[in-house]
C-alpha cells in the first residue's frame, strides 16, 4: 500500500527557514507529478508548488521567489525549500501525488498526513 509521509515541519520566526520532505512508501514503479499544497485555518487549501517527473516547476504567485520544490526520483520523495517565511505562510502542509504507477496498476490521487508550519515572532 503507498503511502506519503511528510516532515519537516516546525515553528519559526518571520525571515526563517524550514526544508519540507514527502517521501512515498510502497511498491512504486514511478511517480508523475508530486506538490505541496497548503491550508491555513478558516481557508481553502491552496497548491504552492508543484513539480513533474522531469523536473518542471510552478508555483503559487505568493511563494515566487522564496519557495523552491525539488524531487529524487530514486527515493520516491519530493522537497520544499522554504525561505524569508512570513506569518501568512502560516498553515498545514500537505504532499500529494495525483498518478502514482505500482504494480498494481495506476493509483490516484494520495495525499500525506499534513504537516503543520507556523511562522510567528
Amino acid at each position: 500500500q503507498v503511502q506519503l509521509v511528510e516532515s519537516g515541519g516546525g515553528s519559526v520566526q518571520p525571515g526563517g527557514s524550514l526544508r519540507l520532505s514527502c517521501a512515498a512508501s510502497g511498491i512504486i514503479l514511478s511517480i508523475d507529478a508530486m506538490g505541496w499544497h497548503r491550508q491555513a485555518p478558516g481557508k481553502q487549501r491552496e497548491l504552492v508548488a508543484v513539480i513533474t517527473r522531469g523536473g518542471d516547476t510552478t508555483y503559487a504567485d505568493s511563494v515566487k521567489g522564496r519557495v523552491t520544490i525539488s524531487r529524487d526520483n530514486a527515493k520516491n520523495t519530493v522537497y520544499l525549500q522554504m525561505n524569508s517565511l512570513k506569518p501568512e505562510d502560516t498553515a498545514v502542509y500537505y504532499c500529494n501525488a495525483p498518478r502514482i504507477l505500482t504494480t498494481s496498476g495506476m493509483k490516484y490521487d494520495y495525499w500525506g498526513q499534513g504537516t503543520q508550519v507556523t511562522v510567528s515572532s
